[in-house]
């Protein structure tokens, strides 16, 4: 698909069920991540939930990936395949889902801090959460993709960190990835126009170190180059005039770390 496609309102709809099936996902992942699992249980436990509400799960066999979630522990950029790893006291473990429901795709990451994590991390994921709400802050009708990539970029360098360059968001809809790609750098009033009907998911990966990184042998895990932490948040948006409308949430995984918080 080398243009972009844009979306009707009840296809937009329809985006936003499937997203927010993802942020459900992804609430379940929160009940149940913490020391001592394993990233495999927590590929089960989203599979299982994918299924009974009737979708499927869109990273499973896309490509050839192996499973439902990409699961990305600590200088793990993105695309970690879940497997026997054992989350410790202080991992910062990124968890990307998609599903497909009603022939629509819903793609969303969020980063989780598992117990008392680093100045370091607590610092890296508050501010690549923060350029994804500046990015999304940027993207409506009139402004252009490099908006985004600039709201991203700058944010992150000022505090710091690396920006991946290799790695980009994406259009998104009929399928996974659609045009236009969306880059987390570049120059105000650059690249492609973004108009009522696009969807897009915007994904800052920001690295505590250097922006450069290593992909594995495996032919999906990506690693930061300096072997520093890595955090990746994702939401799907579709575009409007005067403020972006969010398809995916983040609030319902809140509510759940909040509730294991004070319990």
């Amino acid at each position: 698909m080398s243009k972009i496609y844009y979306k009707s309102l009840e296809e937009i709809e329809l985006i936003r069920e499937s997203s927010l099936l993802v942020s459900k996902t992804l609430a379940e992942v929160a009940k149940v991540i913490k020391v001592g699992v394993t990233t495999n249980y927590l590929d089960k436990i989203a599979y299982e939930f994918i299924k009974d509400n009737q979708a499927i799960p869109a990273f499973l066999n896309y490509g050839g990936f192996p499973k439902s979630l990409c699961i990305s522990p600590n200088e793990q950029v993105v695309h970690g395949i879940p497997n026997d790893y054992v989350i410790q006291e202080g991992d910062l473990i990124s968890v990307d889902c998609g599903v497909i429901k009603n022939n629509f795709f819903g793609d969303s990451a969020y980063t989780f801090s598992i117990g008392e994590v680093s100045e370091e991390k607590k610092r890296l994921s508050a501010v690549t959460k923060q350029c994804l709400e500046a990015a999304i802050n940027v993207a409506i009708v009139g402004n252009r993709i490099g908006d985004i990539g600039f709201a991203v970029q700058s944010l992150a360098e000022k505090n710091g960190f690396g920006v991946v360059r290799e790695l980009v968001g994406h259009g998104v809809g009929v399928k996974l990835h659609e045009k236009p790609e969306v880059p987390n750098y570049g120059r105000k009033g650059v690249g492609a126009k973004l108009e009522e009907g696009m969807v897009i998911a915007i994904e800052p990966m920001i690295n505590a170190g250097v922006a450069g990184v290593k992909f594995w042998s495996d032919g999906w895990t990506v690693t930061t180059k300096d072997n520093k932490p890595s955090a990746h948040f994702e939401h799907t948006i579709a575009i409007k005039k005067g403020k972006a409308d969010v398809l995916s949430s983040f609030s319902m995984i809140e509510e759940i770390l909040k509730e294991n918080t004070d319990n």
